[in-house]
């Protein structure tokens, strides 16, 4: 088996069925499996998962065991020389696999790799390659010197900004989103640290794997659509998950020659950030329609399709004028090119997902959007 896909899903069904959509096309030229763990989901993923694609490998699981658990227990049951660990909310371009395969095998010492995300809006994003969080990196990130110098290379080295998006690059961490690495490489380093529920996990495991001596790259040729958390619901349990686990990672690491002074001011950064994130957290509004103006672009097929299921005459493109896109992925519309897309002549615009025989269409900033 060369590669093994592990996705860990938690009421995420739509999102992950246009995800699967995707992986599937992108591993045509390999020889896989996929492996979905699913944390108790109510959604109806099992129904979905066990109807569309039954080729898929499901553990369901009777409560939700969190990132770290789930991933793990999927690996358990893995065979792959290479593993992916993929969360559910992405789209890969079709050769982001292939090239991640063919960067291992001409790098030997490769220890896991990530590639380029862009959001749903086709905006990059930073967390594609990241720095390991020492002391001066957390506290640049903790009160907001990264942000307002998001390219410097001594305020952004959390998130590396000083280093080109589009060329290759050596890391210190991977976003666990897309986390390619090998069978060979987490036999010796081990899987995700269970203490972490969810979050922070990434940075653990990519830190044991350059402890171990291996290089973590970062593969700006290979894309992918990463919706960001679309399928967690930002209330006030994920805030305080999230910092949580910033809390544990940070006593974890914590250089014990700083001393209980160094663990106070860190945990009081990190308590303080929690703080404002508890006051200003506001839910996103959610779509339950969509917009009367449509463009529907991409395969002739998959829009005739589309257009028929939800009962709508396809509206001319015309310049200036206010619409929604409808990316329409099939034979003749790739996700490679839908991601050049968003990110070249339709920038700026709403956009909205559909894969040729998926049962909804999923919207960039909102939740999934069922046909009417």
């Amino acid at each position: 088996m060369q590669i093994s896909v592990i996705i860990v899903s938690y009421n995420a069904k739509y999102f992950l069925e246009q995800c699967l959509h995707s992986v599937l096309k992108a591993v045509r030229s390999l020889n896989y499996e996929i492996i979905i763990t699913d944390n108790a989901s109510s959604d109806g993923t099992m129904d979905l998962i066990e109807n569309r694609f039954p080729t898929v490998r499901f553990i369901a699981n009777s409560q939700n065991l969190g990132f770290s658990k789930a991933n793990n227990e999927g690996l358990r049951i893995a065979s792959g020389k290479y593993i992916l660990f993929l969360n559910p909310d992405t789209l890969l371009a079709e050769d982001s696999l292939l090239q991640c395969v063919e960067f291992f095998e001409n790098n030997k010492n490769t220890g896991v790799l990530g590639v380029k995300m862009i959001d749903g809006a086709g905006h990059y994003l930073k967390e594609s390659k990241r720095g390991f969080p020492n002391t001066w990196r957390s506290f640049c990130k903790l009160f907001g010197l990264t942000r307002f110098f998001p390219h410097s290379l001594r305020f952004s080295g959390y998130y590396l900004g000083h280093l080109d998006e589009k060329e290759n690059h050596p890391i210190d961490c991977v976003s666990g989103a897309f986390f390619f690495t090998s069978m060979e490489v987490l036999s010796k380093c081990g899987g995700f640290d269970e203490q972490f529920f969810m979050y922070a996990e990434d940075l653990d495991l990519s830190s044991r794997i350059r402890s171990a001596g291996y290089d973590n790259y970062y593969l700006s040729s290979a894309g992918i659509v990463h919706f960001k958390g679309e399928s967690t619901i930002k209330d006030k349990y994920y805030i305080k998950t999230f910092y949580q686990a910033m809390s544990r990672f940070s006593k974890k690491y914590a250089p014990e020659r700083f001393g209980s002074l160094y663990k106070f001011f860190i945990e009081s950064g990190i308590q303080f950030r929690m703080f404002l994130a508890l006051i200003l957290n506001k839910q996103p509004e959610k779509a339950d329609s969509l917009s009367e103006k449509l463009l529907l672009i991409g395969d002739e097929k998959s829009k005739k399709e589309l257009a028929e299921k939800i009962k709508i005459m396809r509206s001319p493109e015309v310049s200036g004028e206010e619409y929604q896109i409808v990316f329409c992925e099939g034979e003749n519309y790739s996700y490679k090119q839908m991601i050049e897309d968003m990110q070249g002549k339709y920038a700026g615009k709403t956009f909205n997902f559909y894969a040729l025989g998926s049962s909804a269409i999923i919207q960039s900033g909102t939740a999934e959007l069922l046909y009417p």
